[in-house]
């Protein structure tokens, strides 16, 4: 599919517009088409509620990491897209209640039934990378090879330590949101012509006005629509592997595509810092000597 070939998913997708599981679904309807599933790299997640029918709560489910949570939503997952491994099982949230040994018991016991290949993380401190990181290691596993966290432009609060921790323990970053919820993809554009309005939006648009008028133009001057620039800045960090772009129509997928053929000079890289200034760099140099 145009060069795409890694497809991150998670359990509870889909439930703000029909049902938790249903974006798996959609994935496993695709996959079932045949001759697709060796082609891609398959990625989901564990740690959220499943709601049953009525929102009721199936099993007793929390949210949280437990050994019986892991094995039985694996399964679920492995159901609905209908496939026989996922590549990628990644821990949604960190759960500080559960002891690492017991996540890995069960992601361990995964994997030797072939049911998964690796473990990631994703929304984790730096510190919980590399305690999780280091429990799998002691079992003689391969680790955490991947960390999904929320990276942009406009926030880039996992510069201080999740990223160096990344680079250090060879994990690969999968940046979520990397247009910033839409404002990093036009907004202001959108928001004079009346495209896009709303009490949040208004007043994040009148907060961030000069930070986006200045982005906006930017953008204009060298010639590439604001979510490209956005998506080109994130592949100048060599710690990210991929963006989860989402798009919501053709249009979007096909902008998202050719910024892989976008290389920002290191005049554009410069004003964008000063434009959506970082934390200072990386912890603890960002704020002590």
């Amino acid at each position: 599919m145009r060069g795409i070939n890694f497809f991150d998913t998670a359990n509870v997708y889909g439930a703000w517009s029909s049902h938790a599981g249903s974006c798996e679904e959609l994935i496993g309807r695709y996959l079932a088409q045949g001759g697709r599933r060796d082609r891609i790299v398959l990625a989901t997640k564990v740690y959220n509620q499943m709601k049953g029918t009525g929102g009721a709560e199936i099993n007793n489910d929390t949210r949280c990491l437990s050994a019986m949570k892991i094995m039985r939503h694996c399964e679920d997952s492995l159901r609905r897209l209908q496939t026989d491994v996922i590549d990628l099982f990644q821990m949604h949230h960190v759960d500080r209640n559960c002891p690492w040994e017991e996540v890995w018991q069960a992601m361990e016991t995964l994997i030797r039934q072939g049911k998964i290949i690796y473990v990631g993380s994703s929304n984790f401190a730096a510190w919980d990378i590399a305690l999780a990181n280091q429990a799998g290691i002691s079992r003689n596993l391969v680790g955490l090879v991947s960390e999904q966290s929320v990276y942009n432009l406009r926030t880039r609060t996992i510069e201080l330590e999740v990223i160096p921790a990344c680079r250090e323990l060879g994990l690969g970053l999968i940046p979520w949101s990397p247009v910033g919820g839409g404002y990093l993809a036009g907004a202001l554009e959108k928001y004079d012509q009346g495209r896009r309005s709303g009490p949040n939006f208004d007043s994040a648009v009148a907060k961030m006005r000069p930070q986006l008028e200045a982005y906006e133009t930017l953008c204009k001057d060298i010639g590439h629509a604001p979510a490209q620039v956005a998506l080109a800045w994130l592949h100048h960090n060599p710690v990210v592997t991929a963006p989860i772009i989402g798009p919501r129509t053709m249009e979007q997928l096909t902008t998202s595509i050719q910024t892989l053929d976008i290389k920002l000079s290191d005049e554009t890289l410069t004003k964008l810092d000063e434009i959506w200034p970082g934390p200072g760099g990386e912890a603890p140099t960002a704020y002590a000597w």
